[in-house]
């Protein structure tokens, strides 16, 4: 019997781009196995080394959440639609953005640190009443909404793709507080979604640039900057003031930062994330309702799933997940409508499509479960298996045949070796698109998604570099050509922007 496997975005280079595959089978265990059979680069994607389903790999049956049965005994019967649903929009902050963030400053102009709920509402001036007029109409708004967003507060964690309509939309809806955590400056690659930043701001901080615009649009609002990396240290106390946190960050550790603070500071995670065309929402750490970790026990492991800036993501996707964040985040502050606790709303934007899938609370959760475990902020690079890069004494040099299987290569090592005439096979496991923007000269094209069926296009007893754009991909790309028997491969370090850097300035970057 065949059935509908639903396959998400960061997913289909192994599915041959296909976004729905069918698979036989009477059990999702079943069809699991059948559909790693056929496309069996999914296989490490779904499944671990003990051949268990990975825990930040969530399988639904008709929009039915089904962790809490044997997954895989679960029976199907005609017509049924399986949907795989992995964490998505994580990666890992570089080393320089870690060692960027090391500063805590607040530029606001002081004011109430309690919170909207727990102080008098304030009045609405005359200037306010016409700015909120079309609110104040509303019954479901009314003065008495405005008034509470007035005395409301949302700390929003990143300025970049969510954060930015996120926060003008909060700004313009009469938020009266608005807190932003950052450390970033503005890039010509932001500029493609993060609309609160213009061309003239590429080079200024993120924060400047927020806050400029943000007041810029209502300055009758507070607007108050972090310039920090969010960490265990700084993490509840930058929360504390704050009614509603809403998650823009782009990375797992602090994705699972972020949930497990809301969890133990009693506050509302309006979540969002990103990647390519799809997006999804929801409202976290409510007293009643699931937490992240409820959702994804655990992170992938480093490089598994790849960034947006890897990966790429519509400019303006972010646009309308983050307005979805903004939209809880006021209906929280003001008590009206049904906020998406225990719902997880997912957009494709390819075909203009939410589905919305039911949530449960997790009673083992380790932070929010009925016997929490995690009860403070841990180290949450190691949770997510990132560890320090190692020292540039320890980077070993492939210089002659004794050294031919050391794990990576740098831009300049390449570089000195193609210069003296060793003999070397460049594979670039990017995508067509992202080959059209830059190469290195002489490579050829694999992507990643293509490896496991066009890896006999390669000779085994060629000394192989493989490259993406940042290294990511190329490591897995490495990996598993070693496992498939190669035994002379070298993993480009830093990928080709490094390659721009250091070797080829000409070149653009993307």
């Amino acid at each position: 019997m065949a059935t509908r496997i639903l396959i998400p975005t960061p997913l289909r280079p192994y599915t041959d781009k296909k976004d729905a595959v069918d698979a036989d089978g009477t059990t999702v265990g079943e069809l699991l196995a059948d559909l790693t059979k056929r496309h069996s680069g999914l296989k490490a994607h779904l499944f671990n080394e003990q051949g268990k389903l990975r825990s930040f790999v969530n399988v639904y049956l008709n929009d039915e959440d089904i962790r809490y049965l044997q997954k895989e005994e679960t029976k199907v019967s005609s017509g049924d639609t399986i949907s795989i649903i992995p964490s998505v929009a994580g990666g890992v902050e570089t080393t320089l953005d870690r060692d960027r963030g090391v500063r805590l400053e607040q530029d606001s102009t002081g004011g109430d640190p309690t919170t909207g709920s727990d102080r008098e509402l304030p009045s609405l001036t005359n200037d306010e009443i016409r700015r909120y007029s079309r609110h104040l109409i509303m019954p479901e708004v009314g003065v008495d909404g405005q008034r509470k967003l007035k005395a409301g507060s949302v700390l929003c964690i990143g300025a970049g793709g969510l954060g930015s309509p996120a926060a003008m939309y909060l700004a313009a809806a009469g938020v009266g507080r608005i807190g932003i955590v950052d450390f970033d400056v503005v890039d010509f690659s932001n500029l493609q979604r993060q609309i609160i930043h213009g061309t003239p701001d590429v080079g200024r901080s993120k924060l400047a640039s927020a806050k400029d615009r943000l007041t810029a649009i209502n300055p009758l609002i507070e607007v108050e900057t972090y310039e920090t990396a969010l960490s265990s240290e700084n993490a509840l106390k930058l929360f504390e003031p704050y009614d509603v946190i809403l998650d823009g960050t782009d990375n797992f550790p602090t994705r699972y930062l972020t949930n497990d603070a809301c969890v133990l500071a009693g506050k509302p995670n309006a979540y969002g994330s990103i990647f390519r065309f799809e997006g999804q929402a929801s409202v976290f750490a409510t007293q009643q309702g699931p937490c992240y970790r409820c959702l994804y026990p655990e992170p992938p492991p480093p490089g598994l799933v790849p960034s947006c800036a890897e990966g790429g993501v519509l400019g303006v996707l972010p646009g309308v997940i983050g307005v979805i964040q903004a939209t809880e985040a006021i209906k929280l502050i003001t008590g009206i409508g049904e906020p998406l606790v225990g719902r997880f709303l997912i957009y494709d934007a390819l075909r203009m499509r939410f589905r919305e899938l039911k949530l449960k609370k997790d009673p083992d959760c380790p932070v929010c479960g009925t016997h929490p475990t995690v009860t403070r902020l841990i180290d949450y690079e190691q949770f997510c298996g990132i560890h320090p890069a190692a020292p540039e004494t320890l980077t070993v040099k492939v210089q002659d045949n004794a050294q031919k299987n050391a794990l990576d290569i740098s831009a300049v090592e390449l570089k000195e070796r193609l210069d003296r005439g060793d003999t070397l096979t460049l594979v670039d496991v990017r995508e067509p698109n992202e080959y059209q923007i830059n190469r290195i000269p002489g490579t050829s094209l694999i992507p990643l998604g293509d490896l496991p069926r066009r890896y006999a296009e390669l000779n085994r007893d060629d000394e192989i570099v493989v490259h993406c754009k940042m290294g990511g991909r190329s490591a897995k790309a490495a990996d598993f050509l070693r496992s498939v028997g190669f035994s002379r491969v070298l993993n480009l370090r830093g990928g080709i922007l490094d390659w721009i850097d250091k070797v080829d300035p000409s070149q653009p970057k993307y």
